[in-house]
């Protein structure tokens, strides 16, 4: 029984790192063009930095581009 009260906390730990990697990595194409051409609209949400990043898309990197491409934008 105690095997099991110590393997529960490690299995939830575990997929909760996996979750927030998977979210970190569809956030890595466009890290770096957010914060050189959006960095003013950072605290203002998605759909602001959605907007800034199109409005920018002549000036953003190639795989940004492809990103949003892929999901409709």
């Amino acid at each position: 029984m105690t095997k099991i009260l110590f393997v529960i906390p490690l299995i939830l730990m575990a997929s909760s790192a996996s979750a927030q990697t998977q979210k970190k990595e569809g956030h890595d194409e466009c890290a770096r063009d957010v914060s050189r051409f959006c960095r003013a609209q950072m605290q203002d949400g998605d759909q602001i930095i959605l907007a800034c990043l199109k409005q920018n898309r002549a000036k953003i990197s190639k795989a940004c581009q492809q990103k949003l491409a892929s999901h409709g934008q």
